[in-house]
C-alpha cells in the first residue's frame, strides 16, 4: 500500500488493488492553512465532527463515509470503531471520538483521530495488534508527546506515524513532532509526503516514521 500525508490527521491509504482511503479530511481555513483535501477516494474515515477531521465533502468522487462505533465492511476492507473520548473527562470538554482499526493488504492500521486520553484495558483489546499506528501527539486538543508514548506502550506497534502537531500551516496552539521524537530511536525522517508499505516492510520492533506534508 501507499500512505500519504495530506495534513493535519488526513492520509490517503491506496491499496494494492488501487482501493483508496482518506482518513479526517479536513476544511481549510483559520488555523488549518493546509491545501485543499482535493482527492478522489473510494471511502472516508471520519473520527469525530469538528471540522478539521470531517470534511467528507472536500474528497472527490462518491465515496464511502464511515463513522462511529462498530462494524462496516467497503470495498471489502472491515472497519472497526471503538468509541473514545476527544478530552480526559469522559468527553464533557469535547465530545466522542472514534478510533478506527482496519486492514489493508494485510497490515493492520489504526488510526485513534483526535484521542484525548490513555486507552483503558477494554479499549486495547478491542484495537487488538496493529502494525501502523497513526498517533496524535500535539496535546491541547489530544494527547500530548507525553502520552502518545504512553499509547504507543500500550498498543506497541510496528510503525508510529505522528499527527495532528504544529507545523507551519497549521496554527493551533499544539506541540512539535519534535516533542514526541526527542531522545528516541528509530526515527526515520523519509522527507516526502508519502511511504510504501507493506508486510514485509514491518519493522521487528517500533520504527517512528516521519511524513512530509503533501499540501
Amino acid at each position: 500500500m501507499i500512505i500519504k500525508w495530506l495534513g493535519h490527521s488526513c492520509f490517503l491509504i491506496t491499496s494494492a488493488a488501487g482501493v483508496r482511503v482518506v482518513t479526517d479530511p479536513y476544511f481549510t481555513g483559520g488555523d488549518i492553512n493546509y491545501s485543499p483535501v482535493a482527492q478522489a477516494a473510494d471511502i472516508v474515515v471520519i473520527s469525530h465532527e469538528h471540522r478539521d477531521h470531517n470534511a467528507a465533502s472536500a474528497v472527490y468522487g462518491e465515496p464511502e463515509v464511515v463513522r462511529g462505533v462498530g462494524t462496516k465492511t467497503v470495498r471489502g476492507i472491515e472497519f472497526k470503531g471503538i468509541a473514545a473520548h476527544h478530552d480526559k473527562s469522559g468527553g464533557r470538554e469535547r465530545g466522542k471520538n472514534t478510533v478506527f482499526r482496519f486492514t489493508v493488504d494485510g497490515v493492520r492500521l489504526c488510526h485513534l483521530g483526535d484521542l484525548g486520553h490513555l486507552l483503558t484495558r477494554a479499549q486495547c483489546a478491542e484495537i487488538g495488534e496493529v502494525d501502523i499506528l497513526f498517533v496524535p501527539v500535539g496535546g491541547f486538543y489530544t494527547i500530548d508527546a507525553d502520552d502518545a508514548t504512553r499509547v504507543c506502550d500500550q498498543l506497541r506497534p510496528k510503525v508510529a506515524i505522528p499527527m495532528h502537531f504544529k507545523t507551519p500551516k497549521c496554527d493551533y496552539p499544539i506541540g512539535v513532532v519534535g516533542d514526541f521524537v526527542v531522545s528516541k530511536q528509530n526515527v526515520r525522517e523519509t522527507h516526502s509526503s508519502e511511504i510504501e508499505m507493506g508486510l514485509e516492510d514491518l519493522p521487528m520492533g517500533m520504527d517512528i516514521v516521519l511524513l512530509d506534508p503533501s499540501r
